[in-house]
This record gives structure tokens, C-alpha cells and sequence, in this order.
């Protein structure tokens, strides 16, 4: 566990960073990706499917692993722990579900771009809507359980606060001054 209370917030403060700012960039790609499959202006939608591959890989991705990594190491530094805490586990599987499903996806997205800047008309492409606004509610499923923590331990989490509280019925009381 981390225990300076000034790490713990630089922590914090990364991870709800990377988060966040994952959460925004989905949401400027979908508006790149609503103007793709939209517009009727070649060049608009050439321009957009471009926009699209490099916030993917530049944006995106690297906010995702950053996400996951950090939201790894905030919960080994809180008392909520990894696997304690059924919203946490919840957490983690939806992260590593969104940041799988994005990597799978930029492949699509790429080969999207070459399509477009190869000179052909982009606008028969089909964009990656479904995926984005999945991902979209993916996120916010996972904000929401940040912000709410429902309650509910896992069987792990149950043990260890079973040994917890059996520690401290067999540590002597202090004595008063």
C-alpha cells in the first residue's frame, strides 16, 4: 500500500487525468466519426477518417494503457485493494475489456485511413460508430463506478477483512497515560 499520503494523490491525480482524458478524446472521436459517416463533402470525410487514425493511436491508446496501469497501481496503494471490492474487479475487467476491444479496433481504424488517403471516394466507408459509442458507455459504466461505489466485498476481500479484524481482537489494548 502506498502510504505517503502526498503520493497517494499524485497517484489519484494521474489516474483520474488518464481517465478523464480517455473519456473526452472517445468523445472527440465520435464527433470525428459522426462528421465521416455524415458529410457528403469528400475531402471533409477523407480528413476526418485521418483525424480519426491518429487520435486513435495517439490519443486514445496511449490514454487507455496509461488508465490501466495507473488504476492498477491507485488500487494497490487504497484500502479498496485489487480484488477486494466487487466495483474495483468490475473496474479492472471493463478497463481491460474497453483498452482490448480499442486495440483490436485500431486496425479497423487504420485500414479506414489508408482507404481514404488512397485517393478513392471515403464516403461508401462505413465508420466505427457501434464501437465508439460502445466504448463510450463502456467509460462511463466505469466513471459511474468510481464515483458510486457500490457496496459488496469478494470472497477475497471478505477473507482479508475477516483476518483484519481478528488481528486486531489479538493485539493487547494501548494502556492510558
Amino acid at each position: 500500500m502506498i502510504t505517503s499520503p502526498r503520493l497517494r494523490k499524485v497517484v489519484l491525480t494521474t489516474h483520474v487525468t488518464t481517465s478523464v482524458g480517455w473519456l473526452g478524446a472517445v468523445a472527440a472521436y465520435i464527433a470525428l466519426d459522426v462528421a465521416a459517416v455524415t458529410s457528403q463533402d469528400v475531402e471533409t470525410v477523407r480528413g476526418a477518417y485521418l483525424a480519426m487514425e491518429v487520435t486513435a493511436w495517439y490519443v486514445i491508446v496511449p490514454l487507455a494503457l496509461a488508465s490501466v496501469l495507473v488504476g492498477v497501481v491507485n488500487s494497490l496503494g487504497t484500502p479498496w485493494g485489487l480484488f477486494r471490492h466487487h466495483w474495483v474487479l468490475a473496474k479492472l475487467l471493463l478497463t481491460l475489456f474497453a483498452t482490448t476491444i480499442l486495440l483490436v479496433e485500431t486496425q479497423t481504424i487504420s485500414s479506414l485511413a489508408e482507404t481514404a488517403a488512397s485517393g478513392a471516394d471515403p464516403r461508401e466507408l462505413p465508420g466505427s460508430l457501434f464501437h465508439s459509442i460502445g466504448g463510450l458507455v463502456v467509460l462511463l459504466v466505469i466513471t459511474s463506478l468510481s464515483v458510486f461505489k457500490p457496496r459488496g466485498l469478494t470472497r477475497y476481500g471478505w477473507r482479508k477483512q475477516q483476518e483484519q479484524r481478528r488481528q486486531q481482537h489479538e493485539q493487547p489494548p494501548l494502556p492510558l497515560p
